[in-house]
């Protein structure tokens, strides 16, 4: 069992940052691609960001590209991302998710991953 516990959503201005923590538990060991997905009120979930199990390869949803940086520390169990220059279409409800079969790889599909957390909230005003 691998259990993801999200952090550091909130509210912030137009223009400005937020750090999103994304602590795994659990069979760590286990853990393989970790992405960021978000969903708006009335919209599908959509990814935002994806990293492989090692942090070298990563990849962005066009909307997010330059303005986002995913990364993580298998060493504290934690991935992060780093979110500038938020604008009010950032905001949504941003999860946490981790893929826990085979491939070691970064994950573009939902389908792909195994478990979410619980969701953090953030609301960028303009």
């Amino acid at each position: 069992q691998v259990q993801l516990v999200e952090s550091g959503g909130g509210m912030v201005q137009a223009g400005g940052s937020l750090r999103l923590s994304c602590v795994y538990s659990g069979r760590t060991t286990a853990v393989n691609g970790m992405g960021w997905f978000r969903q708006a009120p009335g919209q599908a979930r959509e990814l935002v960001a994806t990293i492989s199990w090692s942090g070298t390869s990563t990849y962005y949803s066009d909307s997010v590209k330059g303005r986002f940086t995913i990364s993580r520390d298998n060493t504290k169990n934690t991935m992060t991302l780093q979110m500038t220059s938020l604008q009010p279409e950032d905001t949504a409800l941003y999860y946490c998710a981790a893929g826990i079969r085979g491939t070691t790889q970064y994950l573009t599909e939902a389908k792909d991953y195994d478990v979410w957390g619980q969701g953090t909230q953030v609301t960028v005003s303009s």
